[in-house]
């Protein structure tokens, strides 16, 4: 998973078996203008949850006054899916006079009708003519092609339009993260944390031998019986502490091992606003953790009042 797509129609039909194990997130258009609806959103939405890629939402605006601003928001807030992560204003053509009063207001606009992350995609070439940098956004999005990086601040960087993303026939636009906001604030989980270090557990302990099994080093089975390396050593006449041989008895020196600690499961009782994303950027696991302690059949269907397992 390496890549951040933004899809529209144009890209046809997709193999989201395929394209979900290149993807960290997908942009997915809604809407060009307010008379245009993007013929695949819908499929690229089911794709996107069936397949755990976080998305979020843009729109191609038209508007030609402060009012029609407005309301091709509420056309863009009321098709699109309210689960995603974030909401963007694409303005790269001028349609009207002050591009800055429109776009602000499209925005603004979104926000007040529930939307809590709202970005600002911006045409380099007309950054300075829409005043871009006045305008309000929560992030900004901005196209340059050719390897030069965008002149002004950014936090995502569309840089190529003839990218191939596997499961799509035609190019992609693909982007990078080139501000300081982190992975999490785009997907609402975290990026993916190491895997704990294994527990040494004994294949075959009588109470005082332990049988050595493929990974076992003697500080591990030292650690595991609260030992020492030396103390391992000097009672089985081991010269070489780091040649230990696979399904060697070692002598334990004192008592059986004490267990390995259990972790509490800690539940969370969905409030309104909660997402299985979110709850899992909370409490710092995975989605698919959360899913799979409590036997979800769609993370993107939890109800206010529902307990759910967190940890």
């Amino acid at each position: 998973m390496s890549k951040i797509a933004d899809l529209s129609h144009h890209q046809g039909t997709i193999d989201w078996t395929k394209a979900s194990q290149e993807l960290i997130f997908a942009i997915l258009r809604v809407q060009d203008g307010s008379r245009v609806i993007d013929r695949q959103y819908k499929n690229y939405v089911a794709g996107a949850k069936k397949y755990c890629v976080p998305f979020g939402n843009y729109a191609f605006t038209r508007f030609v006054s402060i009012n029609d601003a407005k309301v091709e928001a509420k056309d863009f807030w009321n098709r699109a899916d309210k689960t995603a992560e974030f909401w963007i204003a694409d303005v790269e053509v001028k349609t009207m006079g002050d591009m800055r009063a429109g776009a602000q207001a499209f925005i603004d606009e979104l926000q007040c009708l529930g939307a809590k992350k709202v970005g600002l995609y911006v045409g380099h070439h007309v950054y300075k003519q829409f005043q871009a940098n006045k305008i309000k956004a929560d992030f900004v999005w901005i196209p340059r092609y050719g390897g030069q990086e965008p002149s002004y601040p950014c936090d995502l960087w569309q840089y190529t339009e003839t990218g191939q993303l596997a499961g799509v026939a035609s190019n992609v636009n693909l982007n990078r993260l080139t501000g300081s906001k982190s992975l999490a604030y785009f997907i609402g989980t975290p990026v993916k944390t190491p895997a704990p270090n294994p527990v040494v557990k004994p294949v075959s302990n009588t109470g005082d031998s332990y049988t050595v099994k493929s990974g076992d080093t003697l500080s591990a089975i030292a650690a595991r019986y609260k030992t020492s390396v030396s103390e391992f050593a000097r009672l089985n006449g081991i010269k070489k502490p780091d040649l230990i041989n696979l399904t060697q008895k070692i002598k334990i020196p004192g008592s059986a091992p004490a267990k390995a600690p259990t972790q509490k499961a800690v539940y969370h009782t969905v409030k309104h606003g909660d997402t299985v994303s979110r709850l899992a950027v909370k409490y710092k696991v995975t989605q698919a953790q959360i899913k799979s302690w409590n036997k979800l059949k769609d993370i993107n269907k939890i109800y206010v009042g529902q307990k759910l397992r967190v940890k």
